[in-house]
């Protein structure tokens, strides 16, 4: 989603950047993937409205606690949380093999590292500071009661310093961990296998995961996550400290996997796109049921699975009709998105704060908090960062300010 100059063709996606790929359906080779650099964007930019929508949620368990609650709220907080990393990881998947295949295995992994574990590294320390800062003003301005997240023990606790909380940060840690193992594992593969018999293996299941029924394939994983966590009613279960969950590990490597085969498959990605009505009438259909009604947990971790990977399909191929064209606005989002979504957190909660102590509509509320927040970071990414050696960092490339441009 971005305007301006595109990025030269070498260029190595990461978080931050959806590059150009020669397995598109349609464009020609080099060809940049404008509905997936939306949605990787679009990912990132849900999980803003996710957190700004949390201190609503009708059972709290949020740092700031608004005292208006809205089932909505969680509706929608629901529905989201349900595909949206789900989503992320297979593009990350998708993008990883595609590097991989350019570059080779060493230049992905320092490029992961640099654009992964760095900002990870290099950004906690300021963030959790500021996360400190909004939970000490608001204690101030509310008197104690009104932050409740940090006063409840994670049930990951070892007493170490594995139990530094890695806020909204862990898909950083844990996409890491899943791009090491994935390249071990495929360095053994080739190794015993050989670079054309593995590459062969790969093929036919990207062809399995694109075909007809391929979704059934991709969400067992998801499925097998619910039901090592033992239960659904929050979805997966991100990592709260550095300290790795099995349920998240299972299925969001599963879903980054997806992405790597269906890179691995001829035409794999438009073949996954092809039927993408039929997979939102079913995302729709199974949503409600999976959110809603309660059932036994094997039941609920299959719709659960089922109509996540239902949305990831049917998004992917409603995107491309729509976004399959470069739009600047667009294009120019999806390039801050990573940016916007690594600051957004701890500003939400200074945010939250001041409004909590009001009794303004949830709209009213909502509106004013984004708006602070997007104006904040969007800013900052045109001033600071875009044309900048931090823009280089993140997202691979550098482009002119909007602002300062002529």
């Amino acid at each position: 989603m971005s305007s301006l100059p595109r990025p030269p063709a070498h260029a190595a996606p990461a978080v931050g950047d959806a590059p150009a790929t020669d397995t598109a359906p349609g464009p020609r080779p080099g060809a940049r993937l404008h509905h997936l650099d939306a949605l990787r964007g679009g990912a990132l930019l849900l999980g803003v409205l996710l957190h700004a929508l949390m201190p609503y949620m009708p059972w709290g368990g949020w740092l700031v606690q608004d005292g208006s609650r809205s089932p909505l709220a969680a509706l929608v907080v629901g529905v989201v949380h349900l595909f949206r990393m789900v989503l992320f990881m297979m593009l990350a998947g998708y993008f990883g093999r595609m590097v991989l295949r350019r570059r080779g295995a060493g230049a992905y992994l320092r490029d992961r590292l640099q654009r992964l574990g760095l900002p990870l590294v290099a950004l906690w320390p300021v963030l959790f500071g500021l996360l400190i800062a909004a939970v000490v003003l608001a204690e101030a301005v509310h008197g104690p009661g009104v932050v409740t997240g940090a006063q409840q023990p994670s049930p990951q606790a070892t007493g170490t310093v594995l139990d530094l909380p890695t806020m909204h940060l862990w898909f950083l840690l844990l996409l890491l961990e899943i791009v090491l193992v994935v390249v071990a594992v495929r360095a053994v593969l080739v190794r015993l296998l050989g670079a054309e018999r593995s590459g062969r293996w790969a093929e036919r299941i990207g062809a399995l995961l694109s075909a007809p029924g391929g979704m059934l394939l991709a969400a067992l994983p998801y499925a097998l996550a619910l039901l090592v966590q033992g239960d659904t009613l929050m979805g997966i279960v991100e990592p709260y400290t550095l300290v790795p969950v099995p349920g998240a590990s299972i299925g969001y490597t599963g879903a980054f996997l997806v992405g790597w085969f269906l890179h691995a498959a001829p035409d794999g990605l438009a073949r996954a796109e092809r039927h993408w009505r039929a997979h939102l009438v079913l995302a729709v259909a199974l949503t409600g049921p999976a959110l809603l009604i309660a059932m036994p947990l094997p039941l609920s971790a299959a719709a659960h699975a089922l109509a996540a990977w239902a949305w990831v399909h049917g998004l992917l191929g409603l995107c491309g009709r729509v976004l399959r064209r470069e739009r600047p606005v667009v294009r120019y989002l999806a390039d801050a998105s990573y940016w916007v979504y690594l600051w957004h957190f701890p500003l939400l909660l200074l945010v939250a704060v001041p409004l909590a102590g009001t009794d303004w509509p949830i709209p009213l509320e909502l509106g004013l908090s984004l708006g602070v927040v997007l104006a904040a970071t969007l800013l900052s990414y045109d001033l600071g960062v875009r044309g900048t050696w931090v823009g280089r960092w993140l997202n691979g490339h550098r482009h002119r300010s909007v602002l300062l441009s002529p």
